[in-house]
């Protein structure tokens, strides 16, 4: 499995080196190994956050986005894979998804902006009430098919697990989770802290 890794590191550094400086010998060469080992360091953290599945997934995705095949997903890649999905993205959107990375968005950076999205540690309150506003109807959630989606997909809860959250919520004699009620008691801890009084 290390061998693996060690042969998508070295197969990353070739891609991302210059072609100038991959025939230079001697010093030059010392210098730009020292370079690729310290961005080895950085992206293998990245890596080691992915099965090798999903980063070959990750890697087919990529490739299918970076339509001019140049190791760059650009604005006009972005555009070009939302129309092959038959959606229009407007300048503003495709502006705001190119400026979430910190600088060109290469296969490294991909897997950094997905590993951020997935490390759950940043939830903002109006990520999670969007979460469950989509299970929203009529400002009640449906409990059976909330703990459907809660065991089927992401990170899998077990029937346990939703038994334990459920035992928090107020659920009704027909199976129904207040909206209001579940949104306020998921960010309340937030609201207390910045020493808001509870509604």
């Amino acid at each position: 499995m290390a061998d693996k890794e060690k042969k998508i590191k070295k197969k990353k550094a070739k891609e991302e080196a210059p072609a100038e400086e991959a025939p230079a010998a001697g010093g030059g060469e010392r210098q730009s190994s020292r370079g690729s080992r310290k961005a080895k360091r950085t992206g293998s953290n990245v890596f080691s956050m992915f099965s090798q599945k999903q980063v070959a997934e990750f890697k087919e995705a990529f490739q299918l986005m970076d339509h001019d095949k140049d190791g760059i997903i650009g604005k006009n890649d972005l555009r070009a894979t939302f129309d092959s999905l038959g959606r229009l993205a407007t300048e503003k959107e495709l502006d705001e998804m190119v400026g979430e990375a910190s600088g060109p968005i290469n296969f490294t950076q991909l897997l950094t902006l997905f590993a951020n999205r997935m490390s759950g540690g940043s939830d903002e309150d109006d990520v999670v009430i969007n979460a469950f506003k989509t299970f929203d109807d009529d400002g009640k959630i449906d409990s059976e098919r909330l703990r459907h989606a809660l065991m089927t997909w992401g990170d899998k809860f077990s029937a346990d697990e939703v038994d334990e959250a459920y035992d928090q919520m107020d659920i009704d004699d027909k199976g129904f989770i207040d909206t209001g009620k579940l949104i306020a008691m998921l960010t309340a801890s937030a609201e207390e802290e910045e020493g808001g009084e509870a509604a």
